[in-house]
């Protein structure tokens, strides 16, 4: 039995569960999400509580079933609370603005770098070098955070680039000069 997936999905006020065959949706005070459940995977609500169990003991079953357990639950805390990523660049120069539906990231490059929000997505720049990404969909807001942190990952020698906040960043020692005679 896996131990993920047997743990109960406590469901706080105001959420509410719509299960329909293999189709979960889940509303709540930030918005409302849905999504299909693979046929190896039922989900039951008892009460205030969620339970995912497995149809059947198969090996794909066993699989999925902590998987979809873990999925449902993002799902009812993000229409709860809802996620956030943050990033920050380091850089001298470096810096963030939003236009529009647009984030333009000036990192270096010989043209600011312009990348559109998907839907349901917020973003918020603080000062000038930190990226709020927020929204209620897990998987889409750390999809997006990690779009924004490709155009310019930190490099080791000197450490600039775009980093997840509290991101450690492994610097290697630079070219070591000509030994003196």
């Amino acid at each position: 039995m896996s131990r993920i997936g047997k743990r109960p999905i406590a469901l706080p006020a105001k959420v509410e569960v719509q299960i329909e065959g293999q189709q979960i949706s889940v509303k709540g005070p930030k918005g409302e999400l849905s999504r299909s459940l693979p046929p190896l995977i039922a989900v039951h609500q008892e009460a205030q509580t969620l339970k995912v169990s497995r149809v059947n003991e198969s090996r794909p079953a066993r699989q999925l079933h902590g998987l979809c357990r873990t999925l449902v639950a993002n799902m009812v805390d993000g229409v709860s609370r809802g996620f956030e990523r943050r990033l920050e660049l380091v850089g001298v120069g470096y810096r963030a603005s939003t236009q529009g539906n647009k984030l333009i990231l000036n990192v270096g490059y010989s043209h600011p770098v312009e990348i559109p929000f998907p839907p349901g997505i917020q973003i918020a720049v603080e000062g000038n070098n930190v990226i709020v990404v927020s929204g209620i969909d897990k998987e889409l807001v750390g999809n997006t955070a990690a779009r924004i942190r490709a155009v310019r990952p930190p490099e080791p020698y000197k450490g600039k680039g775009i980093r997840y906040v509290g991101e450690q960043v492994r610097r290697k020692a630079g070219k070591s000069g000509k030994a003196k005679k």
